[in-house]
């Protein structure tokens, strides 16, 4: 070995250094009998290493560690014995205590004995103090304490009712494989998890016990190892199975080859969850969601991995459940971007980054401009404009719809009134504003409406109120007292998309209803202009009937979505009242209103 003597020291330096006994077979010549016999019987395993590397003397102890008499160590390589050359930070250190040039070495060590057993053991090495050249080598057998240290980390890193990896080894395991280290030098370059919770634990937990639900958890482990050994034999590694807590396991896949390959995992863990359990004489049944993710190893990192499939597992609970879905890359844009807009909707109402929009209502007799509906954008700054879909449903579930109501409502009754009073001598236009159910509950929707009604100067007659069928159809209690009040104030209350909820036409002779709208899937059953397909009388004949239906009830009815001339010929002939579509126009900004104020028909009759 390179710094050390392979045969004995020259004997002028061991004459120097050591004197001979037949128990310890040198010792410093300086020290005095009852310190060599110290040595000689020191439970310490011992060793005079001199200069050049090599075993001087070792007492008794260090020959039983090393399982030899402590003659044979004599003239060996110390390094060699206690294996101090295997890194280079340790054998420099050792290298420079030999050279007088640092005080102390201390390192740990695994060492092999002859019968076959591995002992650990702390080394130390330091200057034997007495001016004379050499060291002193002794070693600790701490073989009990690290088996200690190695129970203790296992119970630490395993779970105690399934007896898998816990989170904190899984998360260790998986920063590992992520190191460019694991994967630069060979392998695919790919890693894939399977992020799986059951469905229906919760259920057997509260009913059964903390008990049975253990079991039932430890059984579920049982399968899931099995899966995985099955799976190792026919790709040669086995995939990590881990219990992350709850009802909730993993399944880690280092060097993954692709989709298929997880793809297979899952459906085969699907399977082997569904099947039923027999737990303390009782047969249960549970099933299993996943969230599958596989990927290039370089670039991703353990928290965007498990955010990923941990979002995959929401889809999969989302879609049904008992099932597995693979990560989306298009659909998880589409939710960080839904979720940067939940985050900033409350503040953009602040900002003012919110305009209306509005689509003319058009008579279908005469063409001629009978009112508008304000639809709301959002002019986002990073995303753009954006419309109604994009939002609404975030703001009703957040509460924020309350504050964005209240701002389209009087955003909508002040420019109704600056049109009305820009265009003295044209017959004033309605503006129709959609309302959504919450506010309806979350706020005083009356005494808004009559507050805005008030500041603006807008009469209540030329406001009209959306709710959708389904909000209104079945109405009661608050809801009803809400429509009722604002129906005897003057306002009118329209049900939006009508004919594709409830449709409880019993119902809707008692509600304070003036008008109808017709969903858009009637009227697009007019559209036949341009295409091979006939009239479908049986079209015509419904949404007539609806009309008829409505007339007779004192509601005048708008068609959505009127986008040919052949359509509104057929709603005009069969009696509707309004149209509103792109036949007329898109919306538009409230300049272009103003422009159709000026008395011209809108769409020709």
């Amino acid at each position: 070995m390179s710094g050390t003597s392979e045969g004995p020291a020259p004997a002028a330096d061991l004459d120097r250094a050591v004197v001979t006994d037949s128990d310890f077979s040198t010792s410093p010549r300086t020290e005095t009998p009852t310190y060599r016999s110290a040595f000689t019987a020191a439970p310490l395993a011992m060793a005079v290493v001199d200069r050049d590397g090599l075993v001087a003397g070792a007492n008794g102890t260090l020959g039983e560690l090393l399982g030899c008499a402590p003659e044979v160590l004599t003239g060996k390589s110390a390094a060699e014995l206690v294996d101090l050359a295997s890194d280079t930070r340790t054998w420099h250190a050792y290298q420079e205590v030999l050279r007088g040039r640092q005080a102390r070495l201390r390192c740990t060590r695994r060492l092999k004995h002859p019968d076959g057993r591995s002992v650990w053991v702390q080394i130390t090495v330091a200057p034997l103090g007495t001016g004379e050249p050499g060291v002193l080598l002794s070693l600790v057998d701490i073989s009990s304490q690290r088996e200690l240290q190695a129970r203790l980390r296992h119970l630490q890193m395993h779970d105690p009712v399934t007896r898998l990896p816990n989170r904190t080894l899984f998360f260790e395991r998986l920063s590992a494989a992520l190191e460019v280290e694991s994967y630069a030098q060979g392998g695919t370059g790919r890693i894939g998890l399977c992020y799986l919770d059951l469905d229906g634990f919760k259920a057997i937990n509260d009913t059964l016990g903390h008990r049975v639900g253990d079991r039932l958890l430890a059984a579920v482990a049982e399968r899931l190892t099995r899966c995985a050994d099955e799976a190792g034999l026919t790709r040669g590694s086995v995939p990590l199975v881990a219990r992350l807590g709850g009802d909730e396991f993993a399944l880690l896949v280092e060097d993954s080859t692709g989709t298929d390959q997880l793809a297979d995992l899952a459906e085969a863990v699907l399977k082997a969850v569904q099947a039923p359990f027999d737990i303390s004489g009782r047969r249960l049944s549970v099933s299993a969601s996943i969230g599958v993710v596989e990927r290039h190893a370089a670039g991703t990192t353990p928290t965007a991995l498990v955010q990923a499939a941990d979002t995959t597992l929401y889809w999969a609970k989302a879609d049904g459940k008992s099932r597995w879905t693979l990560f989306d890359p298009e659909r998880n844009a589409h939710q960080m971007t839904r979720q940067a807009l939940a985050s900033t909707l409350r503040p953009a109402i602040e900002r003012g980054e919110f305009v209306l929009e509005y689509q003319p209502l058009v008579g279908m007799e005469d063409g001629r401009l009978r009112g508008v509906e304000a639809l709301v954008r959002w002019n986002h700054p990073q995303f753009g404009m954006l419309t109604p879909n994009r939002f609404i449903g975030l703001a009703e579930e957040d509460g924020s719809i309350v504050q964005l109501g209240r701002w389209v409502l009087a955003t909508a009754c002040r420019q109704a009134r600056q049109w009305q009073l820009d265009h003295p001598d044209e017959p004033p236009i309605f503006v129709s504003v959609n309302v959504a159910v919450r506010q309806v509950w979350d706020s005083d929707l009356v005494a808004d409406v009559a507050d805005i009604l008030a500041e603006t100067g807008l009469a209540p007659g030329l406001l009209q109120l959306e709710l959708t069928e389904s909000a209104v159809m079945g109405s009661a209690g608050r809801p009803l007292q809400v429509l009722q009040a604002l129906s005897d104030m003057g306002v009118h209350i329209a049900i939006d998309d009508f004919g594709t909820g409830y449709s409880n036409l019993a119902y809707l002779s008692r509600l304070p209803v003036a008008v109808l709208k017709l969903d858009g899937s009637f009227v697009r059953g007019f559209q036949y202009e341009g295409t091979d397909a006939s009239p479908n009388p049986a079209d015509e004949v419904v949404v007539e009937a609806m009309i008829q239906l409505a007339h007779r009830l004192g509601l005048t009815v708008t068609a959505e979505c009127v986008e040919t001339s052949a359509q509104a010929s057929r709603l005009r002939r069969i009696g509707c009242d309004t149209g509103q579509g792109w036949l007329y126009s898109r919306p538009v900004a409230p300049d272009r209103i103003s422009e159709l104020l000026t008395g011209q028909a809108v769409g020709k009759p």
